[in-house]
């Protein structure tokens, strides 16, 4: 492959995960919007994912005429478990710790990410992206001192636990070279299953499930299908940063619906968070030019 066409498919991942992580950014306001039970809502969710993923491996593979597998061998299976554990213990964080806990604690995802790619991958993070981690810690550890809570250890483990599946099952999707990105949409039935056997004897308890609908109908689908897709194109630490839009703009969009203000620490930490991976992205793609630039072309 030419650095050229290396550096067209390195935009293309960034574009097809920033907007996974955009749409990722608006879960924890939909399921806050749509009030009830952590497992009733957990049900909706998945089942909802579930039946967008079954439609889309249709319309794919019998409309569109394009193969795609909905579990491309053991590594596949491997990493529905991962994200289908991963819901699981996400909105069991939701509903123990707060929001601001929940999405300051995912931002370490990138940087799972990053170790467990050197560790198993043996890919070194480039000096940028190591560069770049050293900017979100700096970040994340002002956001964390402002806004970490006492008295909130089990659904702050919870979310740890969230970071590290889902840089699990970003390593692996990258190891595997696969396509995954229906993966994470069908093994949705996983934590669907998980859910309903928990359900309250009073059955669905569920405020406003518009929004719970929507969101697992629309914004789940689109952030995991982008998410999952992101590793055939990007490192592992790079799409583990995308998980980071998470961090900034969830508690912005709660800011602006519950009328939440985080602090202004909490906003210079969310700003150098913002900073890095944009400077992150525009070092990349201005080293792969560089490299397209001076690689001869052929007689």
């Amino acid at each position: 492959m030419s650095p050229s066409s290396d550096a067209a498919l390195h935009r293309r991942g960034l574009a097809i995960t920033g907007l996974g992580g955009l749409a990722l950014s608006f879960d924890i306001p939909l399921i806050r919007s749509a009030g009830g039970e952590v497992w009733s809502l957990l049900a909706v969710r998945s089942l909802s994912t579930f039946v967008i993923g079954l439609l889309a491996w249709f319309v794919i593979n019998k409309v569109l005429g394009r193969k795609i597998s909905l579990m491309p061998g053991k590594a596949g299976l491997i990493v529905g478990l991962f994200y289908g554990i991963n819901s699981c213990t996400f909105l069991l964080a939701v509903f123990n710790t707060s929001t601001a806990n929940v999405v300051f604690i995912l931002a370490f995802t990138s940087m799972f990410a990053a170790l467990l790619s050197w560790i198993f991958l043996k890919e070194r993070p480039s000096n940028a992206t190591l560069v770049t981690m050293g900017a979100m810690v700096l970040g994340v550890g002002l956001i964390v001192q402002d806004g970490l809570e006492s008295g909130h250890l089990f659904g702050d483990a919870m979310a740890a636990s969230s970071a590290f599946l889902l840089a699990s099952a970003i390593t692996i999707s990258r190891a595997s070279g696969r396509d995954m990105a229906l993966v994470p949409l069908v093994t949705a039935i996983f934590p669907a299953a998980v859910a309903l056997l928990m359900l309250p004897a009073g059955g669905f308890a569920i405020a406003a499930p518009q929004y719970i609908f929507f969101n697992g109908l629309v914004m789940i689908p689109l952030a995991f299908f982008c998410l999952a897709t992101g590793p055939r194109f990007l490192s592992a630490p790079e799409v583990g940063m995308f998980y980071l839009l998470e961090t900034i703009l969830a508690p912005i969009w709660v800011w602006l619906v519950f009328a939440e203000s985080p602090t202004a620490q909490t906003l210079a930490g969310g700003a150098i968070l913002i900073f890095a991976l944009i400077g992150h992205s525009l070092w990349q793609m201005r080293s792969r030019a560089a490299r397209g630039a001076a690689q001869p072309c052929p007689e």
